[in-house]
């Protein structure tokens, strides 16, 4: 295609790169490591909380407390 103000070729713009494309397997194989160790942290974390809430309900068990002393009222006479 050419200008028909000066008669010279239009040249289009074409982007060069200079970098090598990295490849999706490369980036895939990489991101499984953090993913797994993501997962694995959190099946650790949900563990040790459910024998946390465990052993904190032994602490409101009723046989675990204490026995206190309660004072006897006064009988009255209802009957008359």
């Amino acid at each position: 295609m050419f200008c028909k103000m000066s008669q010279q070729p239009l040249k289009t713009a074409i982007p060069q790169t200079t970098q090598a494309e990295i490849p999706t397997d490369l980036l895939l194989s990489l991101a499984t490591g953090p993913l797994l160790l993501g997962v694995l942290s959190i099946q650790a974390l949900g563990s040790w909380l459910h024998t946390a809430g465990m052993a904190s309900e032994e602490v409101f068990r009723g046989d675990r407390l204490p026995i206190l002393p309660f004072p006897d009222l006064p009988s009255s006479d209802m009957s008359d």
